[in-house]
C-alpha cells in the first residue's frame, strides 16, 4: 500500500511524536480505500478520536474497528505484537491472534454485540508471537466505542504485560518457598539432632532458633526471641553470658565437658542442676564478622551422676572391706587368745571354763555377721523366703527389750517401754521380726551415750502397727537421713565408736520390713539431738482365727543322751572333723569320721550307721555324689544323712535333698539345731528298723 500523503494526517495525527512514530507512519502509508474502514475521511469521529487517543498514547493501546475488527495499534503495542508487527497493522484481529481466539473471541463478543465492557487481571495467554508457544500474561480491559447514531462500531483496549512481573513474584515466590523448606529442614535437622541445639544473634545473644532438646533442658521455656539474660536469667550469674560474650567477641569457640549449671525448670521453682558437654561456635557473616553464637551439646547429668555413683560405691564398697576386716578380725583376737589360754596345763577349771565362754560368744558374733550378709544378699535378689503366722508384736517386742536390757544396763541407758494392753497381731515371720527389733535396739544402744535414753513404744493407728525406737543419741543430718538405710551405710561419726558392724542392718532391717508389706522411716532433728526409728506394719485382718506362736525359748544343750545311736561324719577338714566328732561323742553318739568321700560311702556300705553327717566340699567324691550313690546302692538302707555345708541358699537346699540328703545343715554349725536333727533322724531310723 502506497502512501497517498507523506504529511501527517490532520484529522489524527498531530506533527509531535505520534506523526513521527512506526505506527503513525504505518497509518499515513496504508491505502484505507482498499479496507473495510474506506478513507480516513469518511471514519466516523468516534473512530478518528479513539484511533487519535491511541496513537498519542505512550501506554500499549489498539482499535478494532467494524465487523471485521480491524486492529489499529500504536508503539508501545509493538512489543505485544512481536512478529506479526508490522503486517497485522490494519488486519483483522482474528487471523491476527487466531491461537489465543477462544479468550479474546467471547470478550470482544460482549463489547461489539451487547456493549459489555471487560476487564482481565494478569490472565495468561499462550502466544506465537516470536515464532513457538510463550506463556504470557496480559492485564486488559475492553471498551464499546459507539458510533455517532449510537451504535457500537468498535472496541478500544488499553493493556499491560504482567509476564515480567509475574515470573519475578513465581521467583520471588520460589525463592520465600525455598527459604521457608530450608528454615523446616533446618528446624527439622535441629529437633531430630542428638542433642540441644541453639542459635543466638547479635551481640546480645538473642535466641533465633532453638531445638526440642534445648526447650526441654530449659523447663519449654518461651525463649525465642529473646536475649539470654532475659530468657534465661539464672545463668548469667553463672558465667555462661560472659563466656557467649567471648566468642562473640573473639570468634574463637569454647568447649567444655561435663559443665555444671543449675537451671530453673518451672517459675519459682528451685533451681536443678545439670551437667553438660557444650560447644559454643562462632557463627560468621561472607566478610568474616562475627554475627551469632551456634550452640550445641549434650545432657549428660545421667552418666555424671552413674559416674559418681560408681566411684561412691566403689569407695563403699572399700569401706565395707576394711570395715569387714576389722570385724571379723576383733573376734577372732579374743577366740585366738582364749584358744591359747585354754590349752595352759596350769590353768584352773573356772578359767578354762571361762575361755572356752569367750571362743563361743565371739564365734556366734562371726556368724551373726556371716548371716546377715547372707540375708542382705537373699532379699536383694528376691530369694528370701518367709516362714509366715500370726504373731504377737506385743509379746515379741517385750521379750526382744528383755534380751537387750543387759546391754542397755551396761551403759546406764534409761530405757523407758510403752506396749498396748492387749495383743497386736500381725503376720509375720517371727524370726525376721527379732532381727528388725534386736537391729534397731542394738543401734540405739550403740550411738547413744552412756547415761543416754531410750524409749520403746508400740501402738496401733488405723490398720498398722506402729513400732517406734527413739533414743537420744548422736542424730542425724539430712544427708546421713537419706542414705542411712544403703548397703554398708554408717554414720560418720559413729566410726570410731568402741562398737563396730558392717553396715548392713538397718538396709537388712528395711528389706525384712518391705517383705512384710510394712515400711520403715527415720526422723531426726539433727547431729547430736538422737534419733526415732519407725516400722509401720499392717495388723492381722479381723476375723483371723490363728492364734499367736508363742516365742520360742532357748532349750539347754543335753549332754549324755546319745544312747548306742552310731553316727558316720565326714569332712575334709581335719580340725573341724575332729572337733565336731569329740563334741558329739561327748553327748553320748558312738562316732565314725572319714576324711574324703571314698571313705565315706566306703564307711557307709560297711558300717551302716543310724546317721550320716557330711560335708558337702569334699576332694575327689563331693558329699551330693557320695549320697547319691550310696542311696542307689542301698535304696532301702535305714540311714538317714544329714548335708553340713557352708553353701546355705535355698537352692543348695533343694540339691541336698535331690542328692538323698534328708536334712541340711549351714555351717557354722548350731549345736543345739544338729543335735535336734541327729534325734529326729535316729528316730526315724528306729521307726523304719522297729
Amino acid at each position: 500500500m502506497a502512501p497517498s500523503d507523506t504529511r501527517p494526517h490532520p484529522l489524527l495525527l498531530a506533527a509531535g511524536s505520534a506523526a513521527a512514530s512506526q505506527t503513525g507512519q504505518l497509518l499515513q502509508a496504508t491505502d484505507w480505500s482498499a479496507t473495510a474502514l474506506g478513507p480516513i475521511e469518511r471514519w466516523p469521529q468516534s473512530l478518528r478520536i479513539a484511533v487519535s487517543i491511541c496513537l498519542n498514547s505512550r501506554f500499549p493501546m489498539f482499535v478494532w474497528w467494524g465487523p471485521e475488527l480491524v486492529n489499529i495499534y500504536n508503539d508501545a503495542y509493538i512489543p505485544v505484537m512481536g512478529q506479526r508487527h508490522p503486517r497485522g497493522f490494519g488486519q483483522p484481529a482474528r487471523a491476527t491472534w487466531h491461537e489465543i481466539w477462544d479468550v479474546l473471541g467471547p470478550q470482544q463478543e460482549a463489547v461489539m454485540l451487547r456493549g459489555e465492557a471487560t476487564w482481565n487481571e494478569r490472565v495468561l495467554l499462550v502466544m506465537e508471537r516470536n515464532g513457538f508457544p510463550e506463556p504470557t500474561y496480559f492485564t486488559w480491559s475492553y471498551s464499546p466505542i459507539h458510533r455517532e447514531d449510537g451504535r457500537i462500531g468498535g472496541l478500544f483496549c488499553a493493556c499491560t504485560e504482567e509476564t515480567a512481573h509475574v515470573a519475578a513474584e513465581r521467583e520471588r515466590d520460589e525463592l520465600v518457598e525455598s527459604a521457608q523448606n530450608a528454615a523446616r529442614t533446618l528446624q527439622t535437622w535441629f529437633d531430630n539432632a542428638p542433642g540441644f541445639v541453639a542459635l543466638l544473634g547479635g551481640p546480645d545473644h538473642v535466641f533465633e532458633m532453638v531445638n526440642k532438646a534445648y526447650l526441654q533442658l530449659v523447663g519449654h521455656r518461651d525463649i525465642v526471641g529473646k536475649p539470654m539474660a532475659e530468657a534465661l536469667p539464672e545463668v548469667v550469674a553463672q558465667g555462661f553470658d560472659a563466656l557467649l560474650d567471648e566468642v562473640f567477641a573473639t570468634g574463637q569457640p569454647y568447649f567444655a565437658r561435663a559443665m555444671r549449671v543449675r537451671l530453673q525448670m518451672e517459675p519459682g521453682a528451685p533451681l536443678v542442676e545439670r551437667f553438660l558437654d557444650l560447644v559454643y561456635q562462632p557463627v560468621r557473616e561472607t566478610s568474616g564478622a562475627v554475627v551469632g553464637v551456634f550452640a550445641q551439646g549434650h545432657d549428660v547429668t545421667e552418666q555424671v551422676t552413674a559416674s559418681q555413683a560408681l566411684r561412691e560405691a566403689d569407695l563403699r564398697k572399700d569401706e565395707f572391706l576394711a570395715t569387714l576386716a576389722h570385724e571379723l578380725r576383733n573376734p577372732l583376737a579374743p577366740v585366738r587368745q582364749a584358744a591359747r589360754l585354754a590349752r595352759i596345763p596350769e590353768l584352773d577349771e573356772a578359767r578354762r571354763e571361762w575361755a572356752l565362754d569367750v571362743i563361743e560368744r565371739q564365734v556366734s558374733r562371726m556368724t551373726l555377721l556371716i548371716d546377715d550378709l547372707l540375708d542382705v544378699s537373699r532379699i536383694s535378689r528376691g530369694k528370701l523366703e518367709l516362714r509366715l503366722t500370726c504373731v504377737d508384736l506385743r509379746q515379741l517386742v517385750a521379750s526382744m527389750v528383755e534380751t537387750a536390757a543387759p546391754g542397755l544396763q551396761a551403759k546406764a541407758h534409761a530405757l523407758q517401754l510403752r506396749l498396748p494392753p492387749g495383743p497386736v497381731r500381725v503376720q509375720a515371720d517371727p524370726v525376721r521380726l527379732e532381727q528388725v527389733v534386736s537391729n534397731l535396739l542394738s543401734n540405739a544402744r550403740k550411738y547413744t551415750d552412756p547415761g543416754g535414753r531410750i524409749e520403746v513404744e508400740l501402738t496401733t493407728h488405723g490398720h498398722e502397727a506402729v513400732l517406734c525406737v527413739r533414743d537420744s543419741g548422736i542424730g542425724l543430718s539430712e544427708g546421713d537421713r537419706n542414705r542411712i538405710f544403703g548397703m554398708f551405710s554408717q554414720v560418720r561419726s559413729a566410726i570410731d565408736r568402741a562398737e563396730g558392724g558392717l553396715g548392713i542392718g538397718l538396709a537388712l532391717s528395711r528389706g525384712l520390713v518391705h517383705l512384710h508389706g510394712g515400711r520403715i522411716d527415720v526422723h531426726s532433728e539433727g547431729p547430736g539431738r538422737g534419733s526415732e526409728f519407725v516400722v509401720r506394719l499392717p495388723l492381722q485382718p479381723d476375723g483371723a482365727a490363728d492364734t499367736p506362736v508363742p516365742l520360742p525359748e532357748s532349750a539347754p544343750l543335753p549332754r549324755g543322751d546319745g544312747g548306742e545311736l552310731s553316727l558316720l561324719l565326714a569332712d575334709d577338714n581335719l580340725d573341724a572333723l575332729e572337733t565336731l566328732a569329740m563334741l558329739l561323742e561327748a553327748h553320748g553318739y558312738v562316732v565314725h569320721t572319714a576324711q574324703d568321700g571314698e571313705q565315706a560311702l566306703a564307711k557307709l556300705r560297711q558300717l551302716r550307721p543310724q546317721v550320716g553327717i557330711l560335708d558337702i566340699g569334699m576332694p575327689g567324691m563331693n558329699g551330693y555324689e557320695v549320697a547319691r550313690r550310696f542311696r542307689a546302692a542301698e535304696p532301702d538302707a535305714p540311714v538317714r544323712l544329714v548335708a553340713l555345708t557352708g553353701w546355705g541358699q535355698a537352692q543348695d537346699q533343694a540339691r541336698a535333698l535331690n542328692s538323698g540328703f534328708d536334712f541340711h545343715c549351714t555351717k557354722p554349725v548350731d549345736v543345739h539345731h544338729l543335735l535336734e536333727l541327729i534325734q529326729q533322724a535316729g528316730t526315724a531310723v528306729d521307726r523304719a528298723t522297729g
